[in-house]
């Protein structure tokens, strides 16, 4: 079917349970950041293959509400369609819930499938409907019935992450996990969040591409701990281990029966993670405690072994990623080299790390103008060859035993203009000053954004995003709770940075038809000068790679940002030469030349 004629079958399906207005996001029952493909369920009705979508359609409407990082590829990806693009954040285009509370009228009915939404956003779109005497209905999983041949649930084993790369037992985490539940006067714990689950049971899987988590479900109490999850994902060694730490198996879905019949008084959730048919399925009368998942931050703060295996993570990759540029700049000119061939070689460089096993997100190299999408995609149908002049964008990680990686390198192939160079210099500047910072403990990442957002605001411009993520361990390239942006989430926590997370580095200019430009390196968060004001945190950066000094325009920055540039590249030489050849070396060395 086209789009249209999906939208089509979708009302259809409406009409039959009285539905008005039918909400659809990029979700799983786990509410994931990244879903396997039997829950792209947004990309299905409307085209758009970007993230972060939210789609509703009524009987006389197709809308899509896509953020900053995707207008771009939206508007190319749903033209002809009847889907309208809704640009996230710009002035005059409604959120989704003041769209709901202007035209969710009394009697209509807003429908959805609950196992896909979040209790908080439930919870959100049935105030709106109370307060326009309007309806909600959960239970239906429209598209599931129009989409032919949907994929299955992916089978792939779940593995064990063995101690020496996770740094903590099993044991010690559940032990740990029961002290915040007692905390909180909770009897269970009902954890649903993939990342949380993996890190928390040092196991770790291959259901969602470039994230190395499984699918499944898993519940906690004082005496035991089970493990939702198919069987046949689970091989013998596996079952043994989970034995061996008290932990059970039980079939993917045989939580919400399980749930109906707790004994539990009071069951603590996270209301951004757990899905509002679980919810319902919580037994009469128990109380819900509502919380963030206290495995949240715990992973996100990394212990010693966690550290120091990312430290050499980050070596391996940088080794691969500076022998791809140099790769490209020797050969640029002489063969022909695409977007494609481009990323396929550097996954090959990275597959000649000992501890590498798959990419941490699809590469995205991006020539010239593509690079103004921020999550630009070549594809076979579509993609450019490289020319000896102006950017290639290069945003790349691996997925490593000892760590997971996420890097972008903005590569001079030939010429550039003034503009370009200029764009390029200021955004390193502001890379560094957020690499340079140094601030009191309890500093959030909206306190630490302006820093690094300084020199471009300084030119009247901005980027749509944020400046920088947290990074998991063998887990999710994108992990919570801190991050860098400037603008605070409504009704969300506001974590402080902490001694051993891991959090981008990662500012980025977008000239929309010209070029894209992003420097991104990741930060350890570190302990810095105790004083009388109380104990100061700073970064240590942990990204071994050079910086294409070819862009650099010395004269812009100031003496504490060259100083900082020069003893990077310091850094990278000394940690990087050993493992080269005499040809590389001598390359390498020009490339962290002093400026």
């Amino acid at each position: 079917m086209t789009v249209n004629e999906k939208i089509k079958a979708l009302r259809t399906e409406m009409d039959k349970e009285g539905i008005d207005f039918y909400l659809v996001i990029t979700a799983d029952p786990h509410l994931s950041e990244y879903v396997c493909e039997a829950y792209k369920t947004t990309e299905y009705i409307s085209g758009f293959t970007g993230e972060n979508a939210t789609v509703i359609v009524s009987k006389d409407e197709a809308l899509l509400w896509a953020d900053g990082r995707f207008f771009i590829q939206a508007e190319r990806e749903i033209k002809g369609t009847e889907f309208k693009l809704m640009k996230m954040g710009e002035e005059g285009v409604p959120k989704v819930e003041k769209y709901l509370k202007d035209h969710l009228k009394e009697g209509l009915c807003l429908g959805f499938d609950g196992e896909c939404l979040s209790v908080e956003d439930s919870e959100k779109y049935e105030a709106i409907a109370a307060a326009n005497k309007a309806k909600i209905d959960p239970k239906h999983d429209l598209i599931g019935r129009i989409w032919k041949n949907r994929p299955s649930l992916p089978m792939d084993k779940i593995w064990i992450l063995e101690e020496k790369y996770a740094g903590k037992s099993i044991k010690e985490k559940l032990g740990l996990i029961r002290e915040k539940m007692d905390k909180k006067k909770a009897d269970a714990h009902v954890l649903t969040d993939l990342p949380d689950i993996a890190w928390l049971l040092n196991l770790r899987g291959n259901d969602i591409e470039c994230s190395p988590i499984f699918m499944a479900f898993f519940c906690l109490d004082k005496n035991s701990a089970t493990l939702y999850a198919d069987s046949a994902k689970v091989p013998e060694d596996v079952k043994a281990y989970l034995n061996d730490n008290g932990v059970g198996i039980k079939p993917y879905r045989a939580i919400y029966d399980d749930l109906k019949e707790s004994k539990a008084g009071s069951v603590l959730y996270d209301p951004e993670v757990l899905n509002k048919s679980l919810l319902d399925a919580f037994p009469k009368g128990a109380k819900g405690v509502k919380d963030t998942n206290p495995t949240n931050v715990e992973k996100a703060v990394k212990n010693d072994t966690e550290i120091e295996n990312t430290i050499q993570a980050h070596i391996e990759d940088g080794l691969a990623v500076t022998r791809f540029i140099y790769w490209l700049k020797q050969n640029l000119g002489n063969q022909e080299i695409t977007e494609i061939s481009a990323s396929d070689y550097l996954h090959e460089m990275r597959k000649k790390g000992k501890d590498f096993f798959e990419l941490s997100f699809e590469t995205i190299a991006a020539y010239g103008p593509n690079a103004a999408m921020m999550h630009y995609t070549a594809t076979p149908e579509s993609y450019s060859v490289l020319k000896p002049e102006g950017f290639l964008l290069v945003d790349s990680g691996g997925q490593y035993y000892t760590g997971t990686t996420d890097i972008t390198r903005t590569i001079v192939l030939g010429p550039l203009t003034d503009k370009m160079k200029e764009y390029f210099t200021v955004t390193l500047r502001s890379h560094i000053r957020l690499a340079m910072a140094k601030f009191p403990e309890g500093a959030i990442g909206q306190n630490l954004d302006a820093l690094s957002r300084g020199p471009v605001w300084d030119m009247g411009l901005d980027y749509r995003c944020g400046t920088g993520h947290g990074v998991g361990h063998v887990l999710n390239v994108h992990e919570g709770p801190q991050r860098f942006h400037w603008r605070v989430r409504s009704n969300s926590t506001v974590w402080a940075l902490k001694p051993g997370m891991i959090t981008t580095d990662e500012p980025g200019l977008y000239i929309e038809d010209e070029f894209g430009i992003r420097h991104e390196n990741e930060l350890l968060c570190v302990k810095d000068e105790k004083t009388e004001y109380g104990q100061f945190l700073s970064f240590k950066n942990i990204t071994v790679c050079p910086i294409d000094l070819e862009a650099v325009i010395p004269e812009m920055m100031t003496e504490d940002e060259k100083a900082y540039l020069n003893d990077y590249h310091r850094h990278v030489y000394e940690t990087l030469s050993p493992l080269m050849t005499d040809e590389e070396k001598e390359w390498l060395s020009h490339e962290t030349r002093s400026i």
